[in-house]
């Protein structure tokens, strides 16, 4: 996908977008480029690939979201900056919150923000769960995208949930992955808003987009620890 291609998409999306944002598009695309010939942040290093294969698959989040109506998302495992630093470029009122352990991702992201000049946005270099209790019921959309198994994940995220709002899952083919997960949504209170499966683009993969509705406000007493979480997943057990 180059250039013209995404913004075809992006007109598809109806975001409304300025020459400002393509900039700072292209100019997180140079960087990216230049960055990761020295420190490995994503294994995709051509130029189209990176406009389809990172930006055009974060903004698609929009197929099942009106950001507009939001006002803080925070994105788990956010890498480089997929999909939490594409969408605060085009949704600039947001206040994003992007989280991950690894410290050179984070660096980046540091150096990144700068680099394009956008402000209202915290990088957090932490495992989510260690910050589970600042941001408890609090925000509005926690997104994550490609990362671990839909039953660890949701019991990860959900708390982070206003209540009435939504986690929204960023996946592949998600269909066997959504089934074993659904005790888990159900138990931590939650419902399946929506679901949209599609073609990234002229056959590239499937995406689906899971949108998780928050029902009911977390106890900060029902967290568990990390190792709970994956030593005793929320499934149902069969007796």
């Amino acid at each position: 996908m180059n250039k013209e291609e995404l913004i075809k998409e992006i007109k598809k999306l109806n975001i409304n977008f300025t020459e400002d944002m393509l900039e700072k598009l292209d100019k997180y695309c140079h960087f990216l480029l230049e960055y990761n010939s020295h420190t490995n942040l994503t294994a995709i290093k051509v130029t189209e690939d990176i406009y389809l294969k990172h930006f055009y698959d974060s903004l698609t989040l929009t197929k099942i979201i009106d950001l507009n109506q939001e006002n803080t998302l925070l994105d788990i495992g956010s890498g480089a900056g997929f999909p939490g630093m594409v969408l605060k470029i085009f949704f600039p009122h947001l206040k994003v919150y992007l989280v991950d352990s690894n410290n050179k991702k984070t660096k980046f992201l540091n150096i990144l923000k700068d680099e394009i000049n956008v402000d209202n946005i915290e990088i957090i270099n932490n495992r989510i769960e260690n910050i589970t209790p600042e941001f408890l019921n609090k925000i509005d959309v926690v997104t994550a995208r490609a990362v671990t198994n839909l039953v660890v994940l949701s019991e990860l995220a959900i708390p982070l949930v206003a209540v009435n709002k939504h986690f929204i899952a960023m996946k592949g083919n998600a269909e066997e992955e959504l089934d074993n997960s659904l005790y888990a949504i159900n138990y931590l209170n939650c419902s399946i808003d929506k679901i949209i499966t599609f073609d990234l683009y002229k056959n590239s993969g499937i995406r689906t987009l899971i949108s998780i509705k928050k029902n009911q406000a977390t106890d900060i007493k029902n967290l568990r620890s990390y190792d709970k979480i994956i030593k005793k997943p929320l499934q149902k057990r069969i007796k």
